[in-house]
């Protein structure tokens, strides 16, 4: 196998691995992650496999990701973290796990604070003063 097919394969196996990200196929993920994959693995923009899942709404990826020490604070090339995406997208579970895995309402452009006041989301303003 010549290296442009090494690559080639490569590149189509991290894409399905961000593909279970995104569709928070979990224990399959899980089964990659714990036989080597890395848990803080990145797209071309920068974007990580907490970051897809919890953009798309996966709260038990999240929080599984989490647990095999996913970088809660890793920005995307944007400059955008995993709790961010998470308000924006409006989505409580995954904004409780990712706080519950230490992720600061303060970190990131813009931040999860200041999306959540863009959008007049008091419950997750009232979850960061907490």
């Amino acid at each position: 196998m010549t290296d442009d097919e090494n690559d080639v394969e490569l590149e189509e196996f991290a894409t399905r691995m961000f593909g279970l990200a995104r569709a928070g196929d979990t224990e399959r993920l899980r089964a990659y992650v714990e036989a080597g994959v890395p848990v803080n693995l990145t797209n071309g923009t920068g974007d990580t496999l907490l970051m897809l899942a919890a953009y798309h709404g996966h709260a038990a990826t999240v929080r599984m990701l989490l647990e095999l020490g996913a970088d809660v604070e890793r920005a995307n090339d944007r400059g955008q973290r995993p709790l961010a995406g998470a308000v924006f997208k409006k989505e409580p579970e995954v904004v409780r796990a990712l706080l519950d895995g230490g992720a600061s309402p303060d970190a990131g452009q813009p931040s999860a604070r200041d999306t959540a006041r863009m959008f007049g989301n008091t419950e997750f303003l009232a979850w960061f003063d907490a």
